[in-house]
């Protein structure tokens, strides 16, 4: 395809994509899966209120009320589930040939709403939740970090557009952006990765534990992660996988096997092969730190 400012023609049978008809084209099965997106968030952040109204109103010493729990869980599935309408979208976009800058855009909307602002809400209220009787520092602070996490989100979705634009000037020998590696912790991930910590906690709380002890590891993953996605630590895409790909029988097992594993053991298998994928990431962003440092002296 010609690039938007070459001169070079189009041909007879493509249209130019870069028109204001085509580039804001609705392609039916990706934009839905990216509806499917934004409804899960938006469910998500229902569910989370509901919950802070139920621990409201029950006993500051007591434990989580199993019907806060259970709204939880609700909210956290839903993240998954907008993961799973958003690796979706994408995908159905590419294989059909039907991207589009609308596509685009309004894929980093919804994805605002189902990783950015339910999981900041999710923690907000499982941190400082009004029943506590915290003073208005405390809840201050909550906020402050809750909305650090949302902001840090929506930047590197803006970032992501920018980066991946069609329409951005390149280098002669850089025709496209590279999509073995996102630049930055990808946003689906970073939610992924609350939402799994979130289901662990969770589980704890069902089994009589203390919920408000181990919600303190919380503020400092959540700020890693947010500093994380804004970041320039690259993390890998996987959009090169496709139905074509091919791998090695061992690389199969393995992938079977940790599959297996985090269907069986949701809470853990989820929460380990989140925060496998981040310190993957970041691991392998000091060494190749450290490599480079090392070739030039």
């Amino acid at each position: 395809m010609a690039s938007p400012d070459s001169n070079t023609p189009f041909d007879d049978d493509r249209e130019n994509p870069y028109t204001v008809a085509n580039a804001s084209r609705i392609y039916f099965l990706p934009n839905l899966m990216t509806a499917g997106n934004l409804f899960s968030g938006f469910l998500a952040c229902m569910k989370c209120i509901q919950a802070s109204f139920i621990v409201r109103g029950a006993d500051a010493a007591a434990s989580l009320p199993s019907e806060a729990i259970n709204l939880y869980k609700d909210a956290v599935w839903c993240i998954f589930a907008a993961m799973a309408f958003d690796a979706l979208d994408g995908r159905l976009a590419r294989m059909g040939g039907r991207e589009s800058l609308f596509g685009a855009e309004f894929d980093s909307l919804a994805d605002v709403v189902s990783f950015g602002l339910a999981p900041a809400l999710m923690v907000f209220f499982l941190i400082v939740p009004p029943a506590q009787g915290f003073d208005e520092t405390i809840l201050s602070l909550g906020g402050l970090l809750s909305f650090i996490y949302l902001l840090c989100a929506s930047i590197r979705l803006a970032r992501f557009n920018v980066i991946t634009h069609p329409l951005l000037h390149r280098p002669e020998t850089q025709t496209k952006p590279d999509n073995k590696d996102f630049l930055g912790l990808p946003v689906p991930a970073a939610a992924g990765t609350v939402a799994a910590l979130v289901l662990f906690l969770l589980n704890l709380a069902e089994h009589d534990r203390s919920l408000h002890f181990w919600a303190l590891g919380l503020p400092p993953l959540l700020l890693l992660i947010a500093i994380l996605m804004v970041s320039t630590v690259r993390y890998p895409s996987g959009k090169q996988i496709d139905l074509r790909t091919k791998t090695r029988l061992p690389t199969l097992v393995i992938f079977i096997v940790c599959a297996a594993a985090v269907a069986r053991f949701k809470e853990y298998g989820m929460l380990t092969l989140s925060l496998s994928y981040i310190f993957y990431g970041l691991i392998r962003h000091l060494h190749r730190l450290r490599t480079a440092r090392t070739k030039t002296v």
